[in-house]
């Protein structure tokens, strides 16, 4: 079982990326200010701030999806999954919670919905999880990985919210009632997780590109 406090780090990260994150899908909402380009911003500088700040506790998943790929590569401990998974889904609903008393139903508190078809939102939700982790597996930098959630929020958060995280869709939707085709926000995620490692295990072979990895590889090149 995880420590306590690695548990307490992956809820306190997932609040902060559903508070600021979906909260700024509400604001815009309510005022109109920030536009697509200020809502995949905050995604992205939200991610960045809790991977830097709470990665050295509990490796700073936030995202099932991330700790469902980092278990299928090997990297992660089957006996994690679970408590990771349902620490996030916590931090997740709080913080939907915690937009409620804020701002009531505004915006549908940032619940994340398919603006077309299910199967175009599925298979978009897919593709961009998968490189959102395949990224985060290969790089794990806080400032790489919250630039492509700002650039895939802003591609895709049009069609559908752009989630790649089944607790950041979870938490709204439990507080505001909204669960048209809730289910592919649980399944693409995963399968695009899924892929991710599977990608980043063909990959394995190339060098890595976070630097504390790099040095391991270029020692066992020179062995």
């Amino acid at each position: 079982m995880p420590e306590a406090r690695a548990l307490g780090a992956e809820a306190l990260g997932t609040f902060a990326l559903v508070f600021f994150g979906a909260g700024a899908a509400v604001v815009q909402a309510q005022t109109g200010a920030l536009g697509y380009l200020g809502v995949a911003a905050v995604f992205g500088l939200v991610v960045t701030a809790v991977l830097a700040a709470l990665s050295p506790i509990s490796g700073a998943h936030i995202n099932p999806a991330a700790t469902v790929a980092l278990w299928a590569a090997g990297q992660f401990p089957r006996g994690q999954v679970l408590p990771y998974i349902a620490a996030q889904l916590l931090g997740a609903v709080v913080a939907a919670a915690a937009l409620l008393a804020l701002f009531g139903l505004k915006g549908g508190l940032g619940a994340t919905l398919p603006a077309g078809s299910v199967m175009q939102a599925f298979t978009l939700e897919t593709i961009l999880t998968f490189f959102l982790l395949l990224v985060a597996l290969r790089s794990g930098l806080p400032a790489v990985v919250g630039g492509v959630v700002a650039l895939e929020a802003l591609m895709g958060g049009p069609i559908t919210g752009a989630s790649m995280n089944p607790a950041r869709s979870f938490g709204p939707a439990l507080l505001s009632g909204q669960w048209e085709a809730h289910w592919l926000y649980w399944l693409a995620p995963l399968l695009g997780g899924v892929l991710a490692a599977l990608a980043y295990r063909a990959l394995s072979d190339t060098p890595p590109t976070r630097p504390q990895d790099a040095q391991k590889f270029v020692a066992q090149e020179n062995a």
